[in-house]
């Protein structure tokens, strides 16, 4: 956690799952630290305090591995919106977010929000191969899913796995998983994006578009705080000792 974050109390928490190796931790750091970091797989879990606006927003970051698997729904636990990661280069990694991360959602709140995020889009895409730096200046379109010409080769040899398509049918699936209609949840357009760790690509707009999304979720725990007061002990223990004293003969 970042130094002079430890006394801040989170409005809200956003969750990344995602099988191991696909980008979870990098993504996170890129977005926080501005920066690429080559990481060790996460144990457990970590998280970061984001400040945006007058809000804390606490990011989660989980460990992919099949050993801490079982910690997923704590983590999850009360999480307004969750990052299911995975590596556009294997498919295997899609098909785990269905198979092993999905029913690690239970325990997030009812009105939770689902992102799909396929990263090291670097890797097979050119327009996600350029840094930040030498993209235009002019203000970040948010684009979700975005597909640029495809090519026969792929950047580094790898081929892409994982298409746009693919990302917007599990999103379908993961509405029906919840009991959701599709007419009245957020659209798959705005829900999937590719992006790159490495690059920054489409790190800021991912982390921004859902930090507004999850602003009733804030919104509404503020006002539920508001209507149940967190009733101080020692208060009304002095108030009772004392009225005690005071019939007392």
């Amino acid at each position: 956690m970042p130094e002079g974050s430890k006394m801040k109390r989170p409005d809200v928490k956003v969750v990344l799952l995602g099988d191991m190796n696909v980008g979870k931790t990098s993504l996170l750091h890129r977005y926080m630290e501005r920066k690429f970091k080559d990481t060790v797989s996460t144990v457990g879990g970590a998280f970061f305090l984001k400040q945006w606006g007058p809000y804390n927003i606490s990011i989660w970051d989980t460990a992919g591995r099949e050993q801490f698997h079982g910690l997923g729904s704590m983590y999850c636990r009360g999480a307004a919106a969750i990052i299911l990661t995975y590596d556009v280069t294997n498919w295997q990694s899609l098909a785990e977010l269905e198979e092993r991360f999905l029913s690690l959602t239970d325990t997030a709140n009812h009105d939770c929000i689902y992102a799909l995020v396929g990263n090291k889009a670097d890797l097979t895409d050119l327009k996600a191969h350029l840094s930040p730096d030498s993209e235009s200046t002019e203000p970040h379109e948010l684009s979700a899913c975005p597909t640029p010409p495809a090519s026969p080769a792929s950047l580094s040899g790898v081929k892409k796995q994982v298409s746009p398509e693919d990302a917007v049918a599990l999103y379908g699936r993961i509405l029906r998983n919840k009991g959701l209609e599709e007419a009245d949840s957020l659209p798959a357009e705005k829900m999937c994006f590719e992006t790159s760790a490495k690059t920054g690509y489409n790190v800021d707009a991912l982390f921004e578009a859902l930090f507004d999304l999850v602003l009733p979720s804030i919104l509404r725990k503020q006002n539920e705080n508001q209507e149940s007061p967190t009733v101080d002990l020692e208060e009304c223990r002095g108030g009772h000792s004392k009225r005690a004293r005071s019939t007392c003969c």
